[in-house]
């Protein structure tokens, strides 16, 4: 078994702060960059039904238009019809006028009716595209008052995470390369958690039972040992 100094288990102590703050930090700031990117998923969905209501608002307008045009057709032709039934001269043309004339007011009425329809559905999505957009304003300035307070918050958890990244590094440095491999490998294998205390013959780590042979020797601190079951590196601590 390789022998260690006592500084060196400080060492790995202080080594191992760092590498847990390093992968909290990590964490957080992943976090962060996903609650971004679901409150740019929400605000794009709100944009979406917005425009959506827009677009069925457009086609309601367009079809109140057309319905208005047609019906100033309609009575183009009925008055155009009024005016031919003064001109006739035979009682068959003017039955057929007066046909037609009735033909196009009948036309009209159903026209005008579809007409109302119409204008309750544009004014319906009107009042809607209007609460819709003030909705809309209102959840783009709270995400984008969220997303500020974020990205100040992430600003001040990168500074943190490059201080414990060069703490890592300067820690690193006093180590011998073969025991900083190990540590980094070890962490690697259990996210981040290298070195744990062992408390009454039982691994913090992974919470297993430590021969007692190897409790006591983890007890001395004189010799660098592994827990047999995570492999973490152990040191033993009074507190509880």
């Amino acid at each position: 078994m390789k022998e260690i100094s006592k500084p060196d288990i400080g060492t790995l102590i202080k080594l191992q702060e760092a590498e847990t703050e390093i992968v909290r930090l990590k964490l957080v700031l992943e976090q962060v960059e996903k609650d971004k990117a679901k409150s740019a998923v929400r605000l794009k969905q709100f944009e979406k039904a917005l425009n959506q209501n827009i677009e069925d608002f457009e086609k309601a307008k367009a079809a109140c238009q057309d319905s208005e045009q047609e019906i100033q057709v309609v009575s183009d032709r009925i008055v155009r019809s009024n005016e031919h039934l003064r001109m006739v001269k035979t009682n068959k043309e003017y039955q057929l006028l007066l046909r037609e004339v009735d033909d196009n007011k009948k036309r009209k009425d159903a026209l005008e009716n579809e007409m109302l329809d119409f204008l309750e559905e544009k004014e319906k999505l009107e009042k809607l595209v209007s609460e819709t957009e003030k909705e809309y304003a209102l959840l783009e300035q709270q995400i984008s008052a969220e997303q500020a307070e974020m990205e100040k918050q992430s600003a001040d958890d990168k500074e943190m995470l490059e201080e414990y990244l060069a703490q890592q590094q300067h820690i690193g440095k006093t180590l011998d390369p073969s025991l900083m491999n190990k540590f980094l490998r070890i962490s690697k294998m259990n996210k981040g958690l290298a070195v744990t205390r062992v408390h009454n013959e039982v691994c913090m780590g992974c919470f297993m039972n430590v021969p007692p042979q190897l409790y006591i020797e983890v007890q001395r601190g004189d010799s660098l040992i592994s827990c047999p079951q995570c492999s973490r590196i152990l040191y033993h601590s009074n507190r509880d």
